[in-house]
């Protein structure tokens, strides 16, 4: 047995897990800056980004128009070596359209004539869906089947999606005018709602000098298809122990009015918690996050890092929170004040 710098002991067989992520730390240091020569600003947003790709989750990402969300996704997929689709939704948007269609195709030699499946966009390894909110339910159905099951049935064949596969929808917070908003149930099945905000002054100083100056700039590859796959499968394996889970356990409960552990805020603000999913959004977040920062253990650190992008979308406030102006963001900081965190091992 080795022991690690927290006091965790792990078997000899998984010495290649520890290396590996030590290998994605340098790497994950190496994509912030490679994306950083495009990308000015949005630290926070890059970082929630790689957690969910590494934990194999799917995110929304929220924000007002011009804050580069679709050119932050496109990098992100060429420092990653991975296909990139973008679709803009809209309110004419059929099923067929995302997941690809049969058509009929007639054999020139033999005239014979037979179904063949043409792929959609949705066959990359990271979709963008831009402005999801725009297309009808029975079209965003399609998306999230295909989200859950990665995979395509048309025409009685299953067709599998490319591997790792990973969806980004946006929403625009402000214009609401024509369009669907997606039920609570649909939205659980992101593991992350990611805010993204407006830049400081110097980032935008920084952005108006280097967007107006013309120029194209390479990106280099920091990882492929087949690393992030290993990968995601070395964050399943890294050791959680007990106080984490109950930590994580504890956050997402006081967030249900009806339980006895809810606080009074929460039983005065909100209608729905969250869900067990967000318990386990929350451990297989804190495993990525980990990882990304070369640890081969989770900590309460971790789960408490990620618990705003986890936990906003599964909040539902009632009416007096919005009276009050409590939003779910500071429902999570509340919570996050008054929730116990267990005291970590003490390092060996």
């Amino acid at each position: 047995m080795t022991t690690t710098s927290h006091g965790i002991s792990v078997p000899r067989h998984e010495q290649d897990d520890l290396e590996a992520l030590k290998r994605l730390r340098g790497a994950y240091d190496a994509m912030r800056t490679e994306i950083g020569r495009v990308v000015i600003g949005q630290n926070d947003v890059i970082e929630e980004l790689l957690i969910a790709i590494f934990a194999r989750g799917h995110c929304v990402l929220v924000g007002v128009p011009g804050l580069a969300k679709t050119l932050l996704v496109s990098t992100l997929s060429r420092t990653l070596s991975l296909s990139f689709k973008r679709i803009q939704f809209t309110p004419d948007l059929m099923p067929a359209d995302i997941t690809g269609t049969e058509l009929i195709q007639e054999d020139k030699v033999t005239r014979e004539r037979s179904f063949v499946f043409v792929h959609g966009p949705i066959f990359a390894n990271m979709l963008l869906a831009d402005e999801i909110n725009r297309t009808p339910p029975k079209t965003q159905a399609a998306l999230l089947e295909a989200m859950q099951e990665h995979a395509v049935t048309a025409g009685g064949r299953t067709y599998k999606l490319p591997e790792p596969f990973f969806v980004l929808a946006t929403q625009n917070p402000i214009e609401q005018e024509g369009t669907y908003p997606m039920p609570e149930a649909q939205l659980d099945r992101f593991m992350f709602m990611i805010s993204v905000a407006y830049p400081s002054a110097e980032e935008e100083l920084a952005i108006m000098r280097a967007t107006t100056a013309g120029g194209h700039i390479d990106i280099t590859e920091k990882l492929h298809a087949e690393d992030i796959l290993g990968l995601q499968d070395i964050v399943r394996r890294i050791p959680v122990g007990d106080h984490v889970f109950q930590y994580a356990m504890a956050l997402t409960r006081a967030t249900r009015p009806n339980e006895p552990e809810a606080p009074d805020f929460v039983k005065e603000f909100v209608s729905w918690g969250a869900g067990p999913r967000a318990s386990q959004y929350l451990i297989l977040g804190a495993k990525a996050r980990s990882a990304l920062y070369g640890r081969a253990y989770a900590t309460t650190e971790d789960v408490a890092a990620i618990a705003k992008p986890v936990l906003r979308h599964r909040i539902l406030t009632n009416f007096n929170a919005e009276a009050e102006g409590m939003s779910s963001d500071r429902i999570v900081d509340r919570l996050l004040e008054k929730t116990p965190r267990p005291t970590e091992p003490k390092t060996r």
